[in-house]
């Protein structure tokens, strides 16, 4: 190394890395170039050194230049910036003034932060014209920060356009266009267009500068001449849905917006003349955010197509200069802004609540997400999510009217879904063939048009799948809670894993007899044909009515009716208001044998005559396990309905098509689920499915304790005796047992199971064939298909599907709950209310009897 030279070794393409004592430049793709940069060399010829060395284009990247410099105090480094030429000169001494015989020196490579002229290649006198054009606002603020972005106005409209607001602003809004140069603007905004998009495709990655007017906007930042062209910043549209609610923080900056996190556009938050939105409504929201981080309000002063003016709510009392004037471009949908005042200088007199520009709007924007992930949130939820993103407590009417918006936005409009309704199920016919879809509708006067009543479907894999499943289904009904009334009808299996089934759904104008009737029909006749199905249910007259009736195909023998145990104890207690009555109630309906019933029945009786009367009104084996004969498989509620009602609780408030659809992929996340835990199963060679082997396994444990005693060794005919001392007989060539649970159950019970160990005789053929894991996959086999795009569906070429006026909630606000709350809703063992007045438990102030006393 010669005297007049210095050894500089540049490390690019990698990343800087400051540790307490050192600073290293680390990277898989790092890159190393040794430079001998003379002693003399100024900063400029530095950065014209590395640009020639390292390939790096100067035209669209910076550099940044850090020396690795040593502190005197130990071997200890750290990050010095090379940017001047005392700097370059600092960074050089080191040699002389230190033991290093070569200079480290880290770059790091920056976008350049394109320009105007450099993206829209030549084409910036198409938004600039004579830079004379430079206008006042109305309210005396003095001239804009810069020149007037062109919209396609001439010289003109621009003066008039400039006078207070009044109602001839529309008209010239109107009339803003006309004149004998439109068909050259057309060309000219055309021509810009082509040139700006071609640009993006040219430069991909390379920003449009919205920076303040000053800002340098030549292409080639070393030189000296400038542009003084106000920059043009483009945004992406905030309109399409958002997946993520915080992606409201940047709504209006887009992957073109050279800012990490801008408020609007730029680094201050301040829009900036020349600001371009795809469309009015983006300008809208962008505004209506950055009122409210600025904590500030603002009132339109003119708002047409074609032109949106805003000013700052105090303007007149505290004279703020603040205001907002964009127009559209012609022939475009794009707005700019081409006068801008800001920011406020204004203040709060108080704290607010609330804020003007939150509005309901804005509240359903930023709620979709979250509605797309759950389907439905409480107007608190809102509330509190508002208040946890802008800091202001919005009222319940808001909060209200703002999920009623996100709803319609995101799932359509609720009249509008009856009639798309038919469509649907072809769309969804179209790919997953085989399915049963039941109309019922009623004529009207107006021409190709009915009105809705019922409709009934069920998609071709239950409908498969079901003939697998117990003979067991569960049926029940519950509420809509849309726009329009109505009642959610299902009907639910139950797998060899006691695990619910989705059979059937069906909407109607309600739980009557003639839809119970309807509804069970339509699964006799396009679901299933299976005789001896039990069905369980409530008592709905409905249902009864229907289950007996020799037309529908559910009366016995076809078919066998049995009540929900948890429905029929709740009508008791309504009958009867006895806790301890109802309890013996339910240990009679869970009694696996009659012995255990009648000993509880005749306990009722003893308490209460008229509640044992009561229960014997009721044939037992409707309600009474050990009277059931082992139709209903142990199962003594109509849970399997209702959980699958809650899994569905949020889409009842949704037009019924987005409810369809839902139920639709609702149950193929079933199937995909379960019937990969069914081949997994049976590729590792279990034989029955998990709820089976856990029963199963503890019985076995349960049987090596007891006494066996043979009587018929042809019969198999033995006597059990278990622990406690109860004796039952067993009898193997009838797979049958005193306790009666194999019957009930439909896998041995321990009395089997212990006899069969005595004998060496495999128990696993006491176990239906329901319970395999064979049945339990080829219950979930069945494959639904994906729908096509809506554009591709069959067109539908039948009648108008119209929803009933009668249907319709009428009034403001959150529907009113349709449900009878009775003493099922209200939790066990719950802590009685004790009055503060008389300390006595079951009332509280408001309605306690002794106030009179106490004073």
């Amino acid at each position: 190394m010669s005297a007049s030279t210095i050894r500089v070794i540049c490390y690019y393409n990698g990343h800087i890395v400051r540790t307490k004592t050192d600073v290293e430049y680390e990277g898989s793709e790092t890159r190393i170039v040794p430079l001998k940069i003379p002693i003399e060399c100024t900063f400029q010829e530095l950065i014209d050194m590395i640009y020639s060395k390292t390939i790096i284009d100067k035209r669209r990247f910076k550099l940044v230049l850090i020396c690795k410099y040593p502190l005197r105090n130990g071997n200890r480094f750290q990050p010095f910036e090379v940017r001047d030429d005392s700097s370059v000169r600092e960074m050089l001494d080191l040699v002389n003034t230190t033991t290093i015989e070569e200079i480290e020196l880290f770059i790091k490579v920056v976008r350049v932060k394109a320009q105007l002229n450099q993206c829209v290649g030549g084409h910036e006198d198409v938004f600039v014209r004579n830079h004379d054009n430079v206008a006042q606002f109305d309210y005396g603020c003095g001239p804009s920060s810069g020149p007037v972005p062109d919209t396609g106005l001439n010289a003109d409209d621009e003066d008039s356009a400039d006078e207070e607001p009044n109602d001839e602003y529309g008209e010239d809004v109107d009339d803003e266009c006309d004149g004998a140069d439109a068909d050259v603007e057309v060309d000219r905004h055309a021509s810009f267009l082509r040139a700006f998009n071609q640009a993006l495709e040219n430069e991909q990655g390379v920003y449009v500068s919205a920076q303040a007017p000053s800002c340098d906007v030549s292409n080639h930042p070393d030189d000296e001449t400038l542009d003084e062209s106000s920059p043009v910043t483009y945004h992406l549209p905030p309109t399409p849905q958002f997946q993520h609610v915080e992606n409201l923080d940047i709504a209006v900056a887009s992957c073109w917006t050279p800012w990490v996190q801008p408020t609007t556009g730029n680094s201050s938050g301040e829009f900036v003349i020349g600001q371009v939105f795809n469309s009015k409504s983006d300008l809208q929201e962008a505004a209506k955010i950055y009122s409210i981080k600025a904590h500030q309000e603002y009132v339109v002063v003119a708002s047409t197509k074609k032109l949106l003016v805003l000013r700052c709510k105090k303007a007149e009392e505290c004279h703020c200069p603040w205001k907002l004037r964009a127009m559209v471009i012609k022939d475009t949908s794009l707005f700019v802004i081409n006068k801008y005042t800001g920011p406020h200088t204004c203040v709060n007199p108080c704290l607010n609540r609330d804020h003007h520009q939150l509005d309901s709007q804005l509240v359903s924007t930023h709620i979709k997400a979250l509605i797309q992930a759950q389907f439905t949130l409480s107007t608190a939820a809102i509330q509190a999510s508002v208040m946890e993103k802008w800091g202001y407590q919005i009222s319940y009417k808001k909060a209200l009217d703002g999920n009623h918006k996100a709803i319609r936005q995101l799932f359509g409009d609720f009249s509008q879904s009856y009639t798309q309704l038919p469509r649907l199920f072809l769309g969804i016919e179209q790919s997953n063939p085989g399915g049963a879809v039941v109309w019922k509708t009623c004529v009207t006067n107006m021409p190709n048009t009915e009105i809705f009543q019922r409709v009934f479907w069920s998609f071709k894999p239950s409908i498969e799948g079901f003939q697998h499943c117990r003979p067991v289904m569960s049926i029940d009904g519950t509420h809509l809670y849309g726009k329009y009334k109505g009642k959610l009808l299902i009907a639910m299996g139950c797998d060899g894993n006691n695990q619910l089934f989705p059979l059937a759904f069906a909407i109607t104008e309600g739980e009557n007899n003639d839809s119970w009737g309807w509804f069970l029909a339509c699964i006799r006749n396009h679901v299933t044909q299976r005789p001896g199905i039990c069905v369980i249910s409530d008592r709905h007259p409905g249902i009864m009515a229907a289950m007996v009736d020799p037309h529908l195909g559910w009366a016995t023998p076809f078919a066998y009716h049995r009540i929900c145990m948890r429905h029929f104890a709740s009508n008791f207690m309504t009958r009867f208001k006895d806790k301890i009555l109802k309890n013996l109630v339910c240990r009679a309906a869970l009694a696996s044998t009659e012995r255990k019933f009648k000993k509880h029945m005749n306990t009722i009786g003893r308490i209460n005559s008229g509640a044992l009367q009561w229960l014997e009104a009721v044939p037992f084996q409707l309600w009474a396990l050990s009277h059931d004969g082992g139709r209903r498989y142990g199962l003594m509620t109509t849970n399997i309905s209702e959980v699958f009602n809650s899994v569905l609780k949020g889409a009842r408030s949704l037009p019924v098509t987005a409810l369809v659809l839902l139920t639709f992929f609702r149950l193929n996340g079933y199937f995909v689920a379960r019937r990969e835990v069914g081949a997994n199963r049976l590729a590792s060679t279990e034989q029955f499915t998990p709820y089976v082997d856990a029963q199963i396994q503890g019985r076995v444990v349960k049987a090596g304790s007891m006494e066996i005693v043979l009587y018929d060794h042809e019969k198999g005919l033995f006597h059990v005796k278990s622990r406690r001392g109860r004796t039952h007989r067993v009898s193997l060539h009838e797979k049958t047992c005193t306790c009666v649970k194999t019957l009930i159950y439909g896998f041995p019970c321990s009395h089997i199971i212990s006899a069969c160990q005595h004998r060496c005789v495999d128990f696993r053929l006491f176990v239906d064939g329901y319970y395999t894991t064979q049945s339990y996959y080829d219950t979930w086999a069945p494959l639904f298909h994906p729908i096509f795009n809506e554009d591709e569906w069959p067109l539908y070429d039948g009648t108008v599907i119209v929803p009933p006026e009668s249907m319709r909630r009428f009034g403001s606000g959150r529907p009113k709950s349709t449900r009878l709350h009775n003493e099922m809703d209200v939790r066990e063992g719950k802590t009685l209310n004790r009055c503060g007045l008389c300390k006595q438990l079951g009332h509280n102030r408001r309605s306690c009897k002794n106030v009179n006393q106490v004073q």
